[in-house]
């Protein structure tokens, strides 16, 4: 068993600053999609995801790895969405076992009208308190560690 590697008072710090600063911008957001459109914010990520993808489509194996949620979980949201008829589903063309999940003309229009009201808040709290230098530092350290989470 090795000796455990404890944070040393900066490294709790910085640890800490982005935990409660990505849980206070998290319920921001769910504030405002929910208030704007009844969505939750890997909803309102699956329908982004979507509209910048080709033919506004997307295997629903790599819109689960995009999105960062297990199949099932994806399965929900996608359901959830369907209902509301922001998102259906069809058979991949080259693969009769795939499904893609596509974007409705009605997803889209939701996502045009809620993404400016998203845009402003992920400014506000966020963005506009930070320097380009600052963006670009932080930038960077998140894809080393997304980097690590990924392999």
């Amino acid at each position: 068993m090795t000796d455990t590697r404890w944070l040393d008072e900066t490294e709790a710090a910085a640890w800490r600053a982005f935990l409660f600063t990505s849980h206070l911008l998290e319920r921001r957001i769910e504030e405002q999609l929910k208030a704007e459109a009844g969505l939750t914010h890997p909803q309102y990520e699956i329908l982004v995801r979507l509209s910048d993808a080709p033919g506004r489509q997307l295997r629903m194996t790599r819109l689960a790895r995009e999105v960062v949620v297990t199949k099932s979980a994806l399965t929900y949201q996608i359901t959830q969405l369907e209902k509301l008829g922001l998102v259906s589903r069809a058979t991949c063309p080259s693969d009769d076992r795939g499904v893609l999940a596509v974007l409705t003309e009605a997803g889209m229009s939701c996502l045009q009208r809620i993404a400016p009201g998203h845009v402003d808040v992920v400014r506000e709290f966020l963005i506009d308190h930070l320097t380009h230098d600052e963006m670009r530092t932080m930038t960077q350290a998140l894809l080393k560690a997304q980097k690590v989470l990924r392999t």
